[in-house]
């Protein structure tokens, strides 16, 4: 007998969000992670961790001045570190039951899937911020951000320190509200329905863009919790990850009408 090939799932209709829904899927995702703490905590601690090895490769190497950026666009791989905490809520919202077995079976399933092209978009908006913020580095401090034994405040609050962070924050906005636009909704979305990489960033970018006020706020929210959450050594994020993570998955499905 023939196997018939599935085609692509039909791209679902993008909805209005007002602010009021911000402080909705907040809750939901705090909700969320006090229904199943222990995959909140698992699926954080890898990023965390990559937080703390990177913070003591460039301590040990004695060039903390290259946390800053490394700090700024760190953040930018927190979408695909959630992946597993949009399907432990959507098993809360389905009524599926949350065992380890089955949520690690669909996150590695996803090797087989789209979501490694996107991570793979994402690992290279974040490899190609790392190496802006080197470019700026040399072109604002010369060589003098190149030595060692220089305070990293001194050297960011005097000269042209300062305004190479204006300028790096700038571009570091922009490169980040480019991967909110394009991962808002695509990476939910890729995990839920059948459609390839390109197609789910685009309509993420559509709902994204038709709702500019509101996720503009959403951004914004989730850029400040983060980075209070990375002050005590990444450590915060291991409450502020898990619940930023659900309340992404809650806000994609008032962004998207799945069917």
């Amino acid at each position: 007998m023939e196997q018939v090939e599935r085609g692509p799932d039909p791209l679902p209709e993008i909805r209005r969000v007002e602010r009021s829904d911000i402080g909705a899927v907040l809750r939901l995702g705090l909700k969320d992670f006090l229904r199943a703490p222990h995959f909140g905590l698992f699926f954080s601690a890898v990023y965390v961790a990559g937080g703390l090895l990177l913070y003591y490769v460039y301590a040990l190497a004695g060039q903390q001045w290259w946390l800053a950026p490394v700090a700024v666009g760190f953040p930018l791989l927190a979408p695909f570190a959630a992946v597993g905490l949009y399907e432990v809520s959507r098993r809360i919202e389905a009524g599926e039951p949350l065992a380890w077995g089955e949520v690690l079976g669909v996150v590695f399933a996803q090797k087989d899937r789209q979501i490694p092209a996107m991570a793979a978009v994402i690992i290279v908006i974040f490899l190609f911020w790392v190496f802006v913020a080197h470019a700026l580095f040399a072109l604002f401090m010369g060589l003098r951000a190149f030595t060692s034994g220089l305070d990293p405040m001194s050297l960011f609050l005097e000269g042209n320190g300062p305004v190479m962070l204006l300028i790096g924050g700038a571009i570091g906005a922009a490169f980040a509200s480019v991967l909110f636009a394009i991962t808002a909704a695509g990476l939910p979305l890729l995990l839920e329905k059948e459609i390839d990489f390109v197609t789910a960033m685009v309509h993420s970018a559509k709902a994204v863009m038709a709702n500019a006020p509101v996720m503009a706020i959403w951004g914004c929210v989730i850029a400040a919790l983060v980075f209070v959450g990375m002050l005590p050594l990444f450590l915060g994020l291991f409450i502020v990850l898990p619940v930023l993570g659900h309340a992404t998955w809650h806000m994609y499905r008032r962004l998207m009408a799945v069917r």
